[in-house]
């Protein structure tokens, strides 16, 4: 397993990059401080939040928070910000202008957080890291925002939602076998094996499916398509981002010209699946419940 790691950090420096790519600003406050007097609008604090990607973008919008700044992304932003400004794509942010929009706090994500940290502290900007690497993490941090925002009901409402979602699938696969799944998450040019702490491997965990790699820390390895042979999972999951069309003729040419993946069961038994890059991001997002429900049925057709 240790030779997958050859090239790695290369292809995942390319995932990062090609995902991150893809006015009037407004204020947030508590309904109790617009109302209160004086002395009390003295001791509330001004939010003035930007999210600088859209998975924290769609976030904030469910929790009913007002931004005053948003990624630049290809993606569709919700409406309730599209008169705001846009900073830059979500892993290099334009520093001018986010230090221009005098921010209370930026939100980013934890798989940015290497690279970003020293880039904000440097810039003197309060910056917040959201781990939206599984499902559960996800809904702390959506918690832990809730809370910070005084939108306690409204995350507790969006938790129990997926937490109801999870009891369905788990009533749903009781007493199933779970299958052996592989996952491949290509950018355009390359392909990296997804493992179960990737977030997309975590849907697949909570769907019952059973990574065929285990016991590895980090969320992606190189390919080893001889490993994987050997492993033959039953199914194989095929994630596309970044040009998700340029991805799925890429990862089509390469079953065709790769002899060896004839030889894998799920080929043989036409259980390849492409997932679609709306549900299935890189990092958790409110598309959650959709995604556990498609991959579900992926597994357990």
């Amino acid at each position: 397993m240790k030779k997958w790691c050859k090239g790695l950090s290369a292809a995942i420096v390319l995932l990062l990059l090609i995902t991150g790519c893809s006015a009037k600003a407004n204020t947030d406050g508590t309904a109790a401080a617009a109302n209160a007097g004086p002395e009390a609008a003295k001791t509330q604090p001004e939010h003035r939040v930007i999210a600088t990607t859209v998975a924290a973008a769609e976030i904030m919008d469910a929790l009913e928070v007002d931004l005053v700044g948003i990624p630049t992304s290809y993606k569709e932003l919700p409406k309730r910000y599209a008169s705001l400004p846009q900073v830059g794509n979500p892993m290099s942010p334009n520093m001018e202008l986010v230090k221009s929009l005098d921010p209370t706090d930026v939100l980013s994500v934890t798989t940015l957080q290497y690279d970003l940290e020293p880039v904000f502290k440097n810039a003197g900007i309060e910056a917040s890291f959201l781990d939206l690497t599984s499902l559960g993490k996800m809904n702390e941090a959506i918690k832990t925002l809730g809370g910070k925002y005084g939108r306690q009901k409204q995350a507790e409402a969006i938790a129990a939602q997926y937490d109801k979602k999870l009891a369905e699938i788990k009533q749903r696969i009781a007493g199933k076998a779970s299958p052996s799944v592989l996952i491949l998450l290509g950018v355009p040019g390359s392909y990296l094996v997804a493992t179960e702490n990737s977030y997309i491997g975590d849907l697949v965990k909570l769907a019952g499916g059973r990574n065929i790699v285990q016991g590895e820390k980090v969320e992606y390895l190189a390919s080893n398509t001889e490993y994987l042979q050997q492993a033959n999972p039953d199914v194989i999951l095929r994630a596309a981002h970044g040009m998700p069309e340029e991805v799925v003729k890429m990862f089509d040419k390469e079953f065709k010209k790769n002899d060896i993946w004839k030889h894998f069961d799920a080929v043989k038994n036409n259980r390849v699946y492409d997932l679609e890059e709306r549900l299935f991001g890189t990092t958790g997002n409110l598309a959650a419940i959709e995604a556990l429900d498609v991959v579900t049925n992926m597994l357990y057709p």
